[in-house]
């Protein structure tokens, strides 16, 4: 039994995401922060801080090197962050070579940037459920979009509107959501290299620069100067982001979970909910499930605006919220945008 529904026995089959999930899980956060360190490596043998020869030697080893993952755990209680005993057994691992392990970084940059790569990841699966989504949205236009529904205003019948009219309020929000998914991408797919309190004090500034940009050629994502150890903005405009997605997808969930009553009749779907006690019903969950989603993500932005708040140069506690709070939201809108392509294709009739 999981503490957690995003991964429970039987509740993620509801509200999980086994494709993004992947991307939140050990093994993978492990494999981004074993990229960092075998770019630093390239990195400090570019700048010649480390000769060539340790830097490839200690790069094969990373390849071959497996953690103690209960060690990890145990260090990660005492020191807050993982990357101190992960350093420790790498620079075990790589025995003479270790001089090319983490010289000049620190803990923030190997998590910062792995997270970033990851959720570079995540963002290509978003983006392209979003673009399968557009895409449903035209064919209901097209085979259904002249027909008369009855528009109504504080759930009250208003006026007369049609199919499109309804279905187009739907699909714009989420059409602009890509087009803020662009502008923002630049703000947070960047690598962190700050060093212990963001100021690369072991580097020099053309030392720092080569590294920089070895940096970002071996992992293909920039590394902004200066760092933004403490500057959270860019994750939680994300958030926002996320947060404005799944809501756009509440209001759809919910309009369809009213257009479906049987007093109104204006959409069937196939293969809805069953009752234990009524069998005649058919509950349209999926659409509930999205108003949902909706609710829980917009309860997490409070938490991700709290992780603004950083003292000095670093902070523990805000720190670890993020990391508390921002993978839910990740899997919490992917939920959202397959729950809502499921739930579009299931559409028997639309309209009277």
């Amino acid at each position: 039994m999981s503490s957690s529904v995003f991964n429970h026995p039987f509740l993620s089959g509801l509200l999980g995401d086994e494709e993004l999930e992947a991307h939140f899980s050990a093994q993978s956060d492990i494999a981004a922060m074993l990229r960092f360190e075998s770019a630093l490596a390239h990195g400090l043998a570019d700048a010649g801080i480390v000769s060539e020869e340790n830097a490839s030697s200690a790069i094969t080893k990373i390849k071959d090197f497996a953690p103690d993952m209960d060690a990890l755990k145990n260090a990660t209680a005492r020191d807050g962050v993982v990357i101190p005993e992960l350093v420790r057994q790498l620079k075990a691992a790589c025995g003479d070579d270790s001089s090319a392990i983490h010289f000049g970084a620190t803990s923030q940059d190997v998590i910062d940037t792995s997270l970033i790569l990851r959720l570079r990841s995540c963002i290509e699966i978003l983006e392209a459920r979003l673009k399968s989504i557009d895409t449903i949205f035209q064919k209901l236009i097209t085979e259904h979009g002249e027909k008369p529904l009855m528009g109504r205003t504080r759930m009250q019948a208003a006026l007369p509107v049609t199919i499109a009219d309804r279905v187009n309020n739907w699909r714009i929000p989420l059409q602009h959501h890509l087009t803020r998914l662009n502008e923002i991408k630049p703000r947070l797919l960047l690598g962190q290299f700050g060093g212990a309190v963001g100021t690369l004090n072991k580097f020099d500034d053309n030392k720092a620069s080569i590294i920089r940009s070895s940096l970002a050629s071996e992992l293909a994502i920039d590394f902004e100067k200066p760092n933004w150890h403490t500057k959270r903005d860019n994750l939680v405009e994300f958030s926002n982001w996320l947060s404005m997605v799944s809501g756009s997808i509440g209001k759809i969930g919910k309009d369809i979970v009213l257009m479906n009553q049987n007093e109104l009749g204006e959409l069937q779907l196939s293969g809805a909910g069953g009752s234990s006690a009524m069998p005649h019903k058919q509950n349209p969950v999926k659409a509930e499930t999205l108003v949902t989603l909706a609710a829980f993500n917009a309860a997490q932005i409070s938490a991700m605006h709290h992780t603004l708040v950083h003292e000095q140069e670093r902070s523990g506690s805000a720190w670890t919220l993020e990391w508390m709070a921002l993978p839910q939201m990740v899997i919490t809108t992917g939920n959202s945008l397959s729950t809502l392509e499921d739930l579009l294709n299931s559409i028997v009739t639309l309209g009277k």
